[in-house]
């Protein structure tokens, strides 16, 4: 199983088809929500099926299966036949909604929180986990702005039959790292050393922490697994 599944502690055992229930899914494992909504899929489904409502959006049935069986089926391995046929635009799509729902959204709740948490613990210590969440965040907001303005372009050149000789998926998945490593230190920081009698505010704040770790930790396994992948066979298109 992939760590970022373990983190997440829901998994399905069979594969997610196009006559599934969009509704029996959300309810068998609430992280396909997050990959619906970033796809353009509104609660309010009722009893339609997968394939019925990206019809209706207009969403790329193939990409959205490969993502949510990627996400939350146990032990799946995607096909290089299904990697080769995602549909690339549908793909940095959800990838630069899921940039903005980190950066814009979830980040800066979590400080927001975590500030109010924290204002009765010594000053000296507020200071440095306000420092290492800031730090943490600028490192995110970095790593998905060059994925943003550099690799999404890229790869949307390539699909268009624009090579750029100068440029190629390898470097970067050098550059890749994995950014859900340093969320976790700052975990580990307050589960060790925060001195204050804690209650339910820090508490949830800590949850959210977990939580953004499994989420940040699949938005990799996507990049690693699909994208990166498809656009080394698109390459391989020009060597050949």
């Amino acid at each position: 199983m992939n760590s970022y599944k373990q983190l997440q502690g829901q998994t399905l055992t069979s594969p997610i088809g196009a006559l599934t229930k969009m509704s029996d899914l959300i309810t068998s494992s609430a992280v396909a929500l997050l990959i619906i909504t970033r796809m353009g899929i509104p609660l309010g489904f009722g009893e339609k099926t997968i394939k019925q409502l990206c019809q209706e959006h207009g969403v790329d049935l193939k990409t959205l299966l490969l993502l949510l069986n990627s996400a939350v089926v146990e032990n799946y391995r995607p096909s290089q036949e299904q990697i080769r046929s995602v549909h690339l635009d549908s793909l940095i799509s959800y990838l630069s909604k899921s940039h903005s729902y980190f950066l814009d959204y979830r980040l800066p709740s979590i400080r927001q929180r975590l500030l109010s948490a924290i204002s009765d613990c010594p000053q000296e210590l507020a200071y440095v986990i306000r420092r290492f969440f800031d730090e943490y965040a600028e490192e995110v907001r970095k790593h998905m702005g060059y994925e943003d303005r550099v690799v999404f372009p890229y790869a949307r050149k390539l699909a268009a039959g624009e090579r750029d000789s100068h440029y190629s998926i390898a470097i970067f998945s050098r550059r890749h790292d994995q950014i859900e490593l340093k969320i976790t230190e700052l975990k580990n920081l307050l589960i060790k050393y925060y001195p204050i009698q804690s209650g339910y505010e820090l508490t949830t704040v800590l949850y959210d922490i977990f939580s953004i770790e499994m989420e940040l930790a699949s938005h990799n396994y996507i990049e690693d697994e699909i994208f990166t992948p498809h656009i080394s066979y698109l390459e391989q298109q020009f060597a050949d």
